[in-house]
């Protein structure tokens, strides 16, 4: 059995008054939610930008003064354990399940904070890949409502978001985790997690998404992704498109934040092979004076992954750093344990249905050449659906390239786009022919009636469409 290793808290500033909201007077209080129903509800009730369709990027609607706030009224448990921060467009959640578990394998206690959910809320926050519980949750909410309605009472009240990220932060203080490692919602400058100051920050691929909020270009994508830099804490990043590496050196060297990118300033490289006992799957290297990654099979499938894993790599190396003990041989057992819900994910076998939650352009390429590489298949049927603030014509030029047949729905979001809307842009970008369906149900329904044993169906284009896949598909019949 592994021991759970402490590590010295090493900053003074890390060391806070407890909660100014006691435990004992939650329980005391008249007010405090009694179940699990009643407590989700009033987080539910909450303002969340998540599903709102028209939304203002701006200090006002995004307001990290209003997140101290909150956190200041809870005895700021951010500052409570040492973290790492991970931004960027795509494969956050990969990267910082990845860095999770290899630092996990290693003996520490790690919280583990992620956006969004694919069928269950708790997903969100896990500590050593134990989601937190419904009496934790209720017993935390119960800590913030207070501060949370005098917070309303100031015309200020937090957004489900914010809630939730400081539910985290309360939890892995609780807990007593030793680092936490947190993805970004949106952006980064000014979303709710960069409250912070962590031991390291992260990058991941940067790509055109949001752009309704964060800019039309690319250049100003980056530097909302940037934003999370902190003064001379070091960044791991991955190759990026040259508009914005340039956005990241600039910020990085203004704020004399030690910048380094695989591939480049890390040794680092990757390859496709098949095996008898893996199958097809990626193989990376890395090197650094302190780490030595040899060969090692990544556990998810798609190039796009075999990057995302050279990332946590480099991330652990970084933290070894920082003065935690971390042992390779360990690192890559937690690596091999991975798996992740909603990413290149089977969940029939008779028909074969495949979903992943790619939601931009990049993400669709990525997905379509992944599943060449690791599905063989004859034809396949693409189920699409997506919100309206996602890259559509970004998405829909990828579809193009992997889709024999596409069929357009729309998810339960009330940001999901109207399935013809769909149907139209894609045949006036590449004039094929496509179907609509009005459900996720019919468009299932429609796809098995047209598959064989050897077809494949791919269900993608938002979290949610993919959540609702898991709920349904096993339970309901189709054919």
């Amino acid at each position: 059995m592994t021991t759970t290793k402490r590590l010295p808290r090493t900053r003074s500033k890390t060391i806070q008054s407890p909660s100014s909201v006691s435990v004992e007077k939650v329980k005391r209080n008249s007010k405090a939610f009694r179940t699990y129903e009643q407590a989700l509800k009033y987080l539910f009730d909450r303002t969340d930008y998540e599903r709102q369709q028209r939304l203002r990027y701006n200090v006002t609607t995004f307001d990290l003064n209003r997140m101290y706030a909150l956190l200041k009224g809870v005895g700021n448990p951010h500052n409570k354990v040492r973290c790492v921060h991970i931004a960027g467009t795509k494969g956050k959640g990969s990267t910082a399940t990845m860095l999770a578990k290899m630092i996990e394998a290693n003996g520490y206690k790690v919280g583990l904070y992620t956006s969004p959910h694919v069928t269950s809320l708790h997903e969100r926050i896990t500590v050593n890949s134990v989601m937190i519980t419904k009496k934790a949750m209720v017993d935390l909410i119960n800590r913030l409502r207070p501060v949370i309605e005098k917070l309303a009472q100031k015309e200020d009240a937090p957004t489900f978001f914010e809630i939730m990220t400081a539910l985290a932060f309360l939890y892995f203080a609780d807990q007593k985790a030793d680092i936490a490692v947190i993805e970004t919602g949106l952006g980064g400058r000014l979303d709710s997690t960069n409250v912070v100051r962590p031991e390291l920050v992260g990058i991941t691929s940067i790509s055109l998404d949001h752009q309704n909020l964060l800019g039309p270009t690319l250049d100003n994508i980056a530097k909302e992704k940037a934003g999370v830099m902190k003064e001379g804490v070091p960044v791991v990043t991955v190759p990026q498109d040259p508009l914005a590496m340039r956005i990241l050196k600039r910020q990085a060297t203004a704020l004399k934040a030690p910048l380094s990118v695989t591939g480049r300033d890390i040794d680092f490289s990757y390859r496709f092979e098949s095996s008898r006992e893996h199958g097809p799957h990626n193989r990376i290297c890395l090197t650094t004076p302190h780490s030595r990654f040899e060969h090692l099979r990544v556990p998810l499938p798609g190039e796009h992954q075999a990057i995302n894993c050279g990332l946590a790599l480099a991330m652990l190396d970084q933290l070894k750093q920082r003065g935690f003990q971390l042992d390779d041989s360990k690192a890559i057992a937690g690596l091999n344990s991975v798996s992740l819900v909603g990413r290149m994910e089977i969940i029939s076998n008779d028909p074969r249905i495949l979903v992943d939650a790619a939601h931009n352009g990049a993400s669709i390429q990525a997905l379509i050449h992944a599943i060449g590489q690791h599905i063989p298949y004859d034809s396949m049927i693409i189920i699409f659906g997506c919100n309206n603030d996602k890259d559509i014509r970004g998405m829909l030029t990828q579809l193009q390239y992997g889709a024999d047949k596409v069929i357009f729905t729309r998810s339960n979001s009330p940001k999901a786009v109207y399935p013809q809307d769909l149907a139209d842009i894609y045949t006036e970008i590449c004039g094929k022919m496509c179907q609509t369906a009005m459900s996720l149900r019919e468009a299932v329904r429609i796809a098995c009636s047209a598959v064989t044993r050897e077809d494949l169906i791919c269900i993608t284009g938002s979290f949610y469409l993919v959540g609702q896949a898991k709920d349904q598909i096993g339970v309901h019949q189709y054919t």
